[in-house]
């Protein structure tokens, strides 16, 4: 579509909390609030904007009131500049993980509509307040809780089910399976400790362990201090994404007027949203790929008139290894089976023709729920740009692709980004 992204801010990921081990009290360093307004004050200003040259704002947030107890989030984007914001029309989003894609999609259609000129979408979660037990709850209410979160099921459980039927569909032992998946986590924690605003950044525990090879993954004891303990079988800790807390904005106008009046210009060239049924019992037999985001791969690739192998970087959803594995299948780039033997191949490395998570992904910048989709966004627009945040794709790439899937599969949205200016 003829819509681009002229400015973008990413904050930083991380653990904005203080727990007092004794007390069990915990202290808010950033607030959720806070985030808010850094991210999409950043993205205004990277636009060459004031606020009072936006029209409308989009704001994701997937689980506000588990998180930090506020629903009625959208207006709290006034707070950005209540000058310049104030009277302006605020709408949110969820789509569980992919929420603030959604938000983007929302906003690229509202400005295709002409009903507005500027536009700002964002991405936002606070996790870190509530402890393991609460983020897990928070999370499994993304599910269909009916005969899933009601159940105990979480979504490390859930993924573990896609796991074992992606096993199972492709007879794999369980040690090769879990050298596929430290292959994935290697590579991930090898370009996030680049990464200055990742989680799992320079200085990190991957950083200081140098947890940077699928071998170091792969002698973590499997219980004890330092360990790489199974989650839900097949996953093991090191398999797992995490509990962050961060925002992404991005500032969207037609691309006739980005071409004319700013100085950078990434086309939303093709987007592909596609829902799948939530339960997952009803889509027992093909757990083994990610058949709702293939389609949405090819809506993407279609409207933009490329094919998957045209692009030169990607950012897709490792909310788990496995599903960095069943993306790349369902993206094309690999083959049925062959994702597993790709990662350890290399073949998405940063010396790839399509290097995929250069940001660390995920497992390794974190994955603050709501800003996710957004955060995809901002850091693919800044590699296309020429002014990436971490690890650089070669050369002067300028097609990129975002995965971004929300739920165990169910929300799924692509976008086909292409440098314009």
């Amino acid at each position: 579509m003829d819509i681009s992204i002229v400015g973008a801010h990413n904050t930083q990921f991380g653990a904005f909390v203080k727990r007092d081990r004794e007390t069990g009290e915990v202290e808010d360093l950033k607030s959720f609030y806070e985030l808010i307004i850094e991210a999409g004050a950043g993205a205004i200003a990277d636009a060459g904007l004031e606020a009072k040259d936006i029209d409308a704002v989009w704001l994701g947030s997937c689980s506000p009131s588990m998180f930090v107890n506020q629903e009625h989030v959208a207006p709290l984007a006034l707070e950005i500049d209540p000058d310049g914001l104030l009277y302006k029309p605020t709408t949110r989003t969820e789509g569980a993980c992919a929420t603030s894609s959604v938000a983007i999609y929302n906003a690229a259609y509202a400005v295709a509509s002409g009903r507005f000129k500027n536009v700002l979408a964002l991405g936002v979660e606070k996790m870190s307040l509530l402890d393991t037990k609460g983020v897990t709850h928070a999370l499994a209410c993304s599910s269909y809780w009916p005969e899933e979160g009601s159940m105990g099921v979480t979504f490390p459980g859930l993924f573990g089910e896609l796991a074992k039927a992606y096993q199972a569909k492709h007879g794999m032992s369980d040690e090769e399976l879990r050298i596929m998946f430290a292959h994935i986590a290697a590579q991930n924690y090898r370009n996030g400790i680049h990464n200055p605003l990742a989680h799992f950044g320079p200085g990190s525990l991957p950083d200081k362990k140098q947890l940077v090879t699928a071998d170091a993954i792969l002698d973590l004891p499997d219980s004890g201090k330092g360990s790489n303990p199974l989650i839900a079988p097949p996953l093991r800790l090191h398999d797992c994404s995490l509990i962050s807390d961060g925002a992404a904005a991005v500032v969207l106008t037609s691309t006739e007027n980005a071409k004319a009046n700013f100085n950078h210009a990434v086309e939303l060239s093709g987007i592909g949203h596609v829902t799948q049924r939530m339960m997952m019992s009803e889509r027992k037999e093909t757990l083994h790929e990610l058949q709702a985001a293939k389609h949405a791969v090819q809506q993407a690739c279609t409207e933009a008139g490329v094919k998957v192998t045209d692009m030169e970087l990607a950012e897709v959803h490792d909310c788990f290894t496995i599903n960095q594995m069943l993306c790349a299948e369902a993206m094309g780039l690999s083959e049925s089976g062959r994702a597993g033997y790709d990662f350890m191949e290399g073949k998405y490395d940063t010396d790839g023709s399509c290097p995929i998570n250069l940001s660390g992904g995920l497992k390794s910048k974190g994955h603050p729920v709501g800003a996710t989709g957004a955060s995809m966004h901002a850091l693919a627009y800044k590699q296309l740009i020429g002014d990436p945040i971490g690890v650089a794709a070669k050369g002067q790439p300028e097609l990129a692709m975002t995965v971004n899937i929300g739920g165990s599969g169910v929300t799924n949205c692509v976008s086909v980004m292409r440098r314009v200016k």
